[in-house]
């Protein structure tokens, strides 16, 4: 059994069921976060998100839970996996919004523009869709063939660096569907919607 305490921020964006059921069926111990205390007292967390930009933050802040996120991120360097909406978080800005991001990782949320290309392909990007890792991560190890998840977003992360950058994804051009500097995570797709793929995902990221 995986005995860890994680915690899965709920700050009303996410689809937390999902993700508890499957930290459930690789028999990890997890708890729903939505107080500054609970922050405190867990070794890692699952940041889920569906929704608009500038509503996550504001919901984060009202529950007074950027505090305890930023010291236990970014001073006690504990483990964070973004999802979705929750990968977008992580980063400085949103063209979705005008509030701040978390600012985790040097990066930029923009909105996919095919006004200017032949191919002008729907918006949002929805379904089952293929990543390339572009570096090696503890997170990706082990994954099965041809690795594929499922997503729903119209925004894409854009980092300052490509080292940042963990995996590309082709939506009319490649963007970067996954994230990772020291210990933050983030992946654009939702793997508790995606299977085995999912799930080995989460097991990689409970091993951390």
């Amino acid at each position: 059994k995986l005995y860890k305490m994680i915690s899965i921020v709920d700050y009303c964006m996410g689809n937390l069921a999902s993700i508890r059921s499957m930290l459930k069926h690789l028999g990890v111990e997890s708890k729903i976060a939505s107080d500054p205390q609970s922050i405190v007292q867990s070794q890692g967390f699952i940041l889920p998100g569906v929704g608009a930009y500038d509503n996550g933050m504001r919901n984060l802040s009202e529950r007074g839970l950027l505090e305890s996120l930023n010291t236990a991120v970014m001073i006690e360097g504990k483990p964070v996996l973004g999802i979705c909406l929750g990968m977008q978080l992580l980063t400085r800005s949103s063209e979705e919004g005008t509030l701040e991001g978390l600012g985790w990782i040097d990066a930029s949320t923009l909105k996919f523009d095919f006004s200017n290309t032949e191919n002008r392909l729907r918006v949002p990007h929805m379904g089952w869709n293929e990543i390339k890792p572009v570096k090696e991560s503890r997170l990706l190890q082990d994954l099965p063939e041809d690795p594929r998840y499922y997503f729903v977003h119209s925004y894409h992360v854009v980092c300052d660096s490509k080292k940042d950058e963990l995996t590309h994804t082709e939506y009319g051009f490649h963007f970067t569907s996954a994230v990772e500097k020291n210990n933050i995570y983030g992946v654009q797709f939702h793997p508790e919607k995606s299977h085995r793929f999912g799930m080995q995902l989460f097991k990689r990221f409970i091993e951390l």
